[in-house]
């Protein structure tokens, strides 16, 4: 026994019609007609009388019928299975990260992607301002993560966050000016700058 046996059997035996079955699957009549036919040959029982022009489910026919429709709904179900898998992302992801970004920002958040698509293969590259803009210039990643300006016209650029720079000095050190109220004036302070791009 085939689905489309089953198929065919549940439309004819909710229909009570031969060629209104065959109708709504999209078949011949003939080609209904020889479904049913080999399907109680196989089986040697009697699924349908006969009754001039129309039919209608014999007793065996009947007690078929919920096992038929159990059949092809647990069909549809494992259809819907492989349908569902077969929509899985999968693939690799390439992300340049700077430091500051990729120690603290990206950690959790590369968690939840993983987690939402575990067949995603995620690699970062951590650099600085400006390596994170070679590596997405050349290709060798898919986006990048920065927190500095950018200098490539090619690049398209999008805000996914916004950071606070905090200036935190020891006890013992002279009061700083303030330019305005609330900002402290930098320029003259002493600083240990990490090298150029960063």
């Amino acid at each position: 026994m085939t689905l489309d046996q089953l198929r065919i059997f549940v439309a004819v035996a909710e229909r009570g019609h031969m060629t209104k079955a065959a109708e709504l699957l999209g078949i011949s009549q003939s080609a209904a007609s020889a479904a049913i036919r080999s399907l109680e040959q196989q089986h040697g029982v009697q699924l349908f009388n006969r009754v001039g022009r129309n039919i209608e489910l014999a007793q065996t026919g009947r007690r078929f019928l919920p096992e038929a429709k159990a059949v092809l709904e647990r069909a549809a179900a494992a259809h819907n299975v492989l349908e569902h898998v077969s929509q899985t992302i999968t693939g690799s992801l390439s992300i340049a990260a700077s430091q500051t970004i990729a120690s603290y920002w990206l950690p959790r958040r590369l968690a939840s992607f993983h987690e939402a698509y575990p067949a995603v293969r995620l690699s970062v590259t951590i650099g600085n301002t400006r390596q994170v803009e070679t590596t997405v210039l050349d290709g060798t990643a898919d986006f990048g993560l920065v927190e500095g300006r950018t200098d490539s016209d090619i690049l398209r650029r999008a805000k996914v966050d916004v950071d606070r720079l905090m200036l935190v000095v020891a006890p013992s050190h002279p009061e700083i000016a303030e330019v305005s109220r609330g900002h402290p004036d930098i320029s003259e302070l002493r600083w240990i700058i990490r090298e150029g791009g960063s």
